[in-house]
C-alpha cells in the first residue's frame, strides 16, 4: 500500500438515470434515492483510498439545491478531501442532465466520513493525503474545519444525552 495518495487516486464518478420507481408523486427523485447514491459513491471512494473495507461514520447535512426529474442522468463525483488515522472525509458533488436539452444543474454537495476496518471490524490506519492543485489544498484545510464542527456537535450530543 502506497504511503501518500493523492485526491485523483480516489475519485469516482457515477451515473444513474432517474426512473419512475424513484421519483415521488411530482415527478422528482426521492431524497433518500440521492442519499444511498451518495453513500455508495463515497464508500467506493473511501475504499479506493483505503483498500480496506470501510464504514460511513456521518454524513452531513444534505441541502437540496434542485430537484431532479424524472429522466434526468445524474452524475454523482467523489474523492477523498483528507485522511486522519482510520477516518477520510469525501466530498461528494452531485450534479444532473435534461438528456433533452442538455441543461446540467448542480443538485447536492455532501461531506461524507468514512472509516476503515481491519478483517477484524476494528478500526485501521489508512494512507496519508497529499492535495496536488489548489484545489485539492482548499479542500483538505477545509475538510480540518468541518472535523473540528463535526466532532463540537458530537460533544453537544453527548452532552445533552441525545447518544
Amino acid at each position: 500500500m502506497k504511503n501518500k495518495k493523492t485526491p485523483e487516486d480516489s475519485s469516482v464518478t457515477m451515473s444513474e438515470i432517474v426512473l419512475p420507481s424513484h421519483a415521488n408523486a411530482l415527478g422528482s427523485i426521492f431524497g433518500g434515492t440521492i442519499m444511498s447514491w451518495i453513500d455508495i459513491a463515497g464508500a467506493i471512494s473511501a475504499g479506493k483510498h483505503a483498500r480496506n473495507i470501510v464504514v460511513t461514520a456521518s454524513i452531513d447535512a444534505l441541502h437540496f439545491i434542485a430537484p431532479v426529474r424524472v429522466g434526468h442522468v445524474v452524475t454523482i463525483k467523489a474523492s477523498v478531501n483528507r485522511a486522519w488515522r482510520s477516518s477520510m472525509e469525501v466530498g461528494v458533488r452531485v450534479d444532473s442532465e435534461d438528456l433533452l436539452t442538455g441543461k446540467t444543474v448542480h443538485n447536492v454537495t455532501a461531506y461524507t466520513t468514512f472509516v476503515a476496518l481491519d478483517k477484524n471490524g476494528k478500526p485501521t490506519t489508512v494512507p496519508e493525503l497529499t492535495p496536488d492543485t489548489p484545489e485539492d489544498r482548499r479542500r483538505f484545510e477545509q475538510a480540518l474545519l468541518r472535523k473540528e464542527s463535526r466532532l463540537e456537535l458530537l460533544q453537544e450530543y453527548k452532552k445533552n444525552g441525545h447518544l
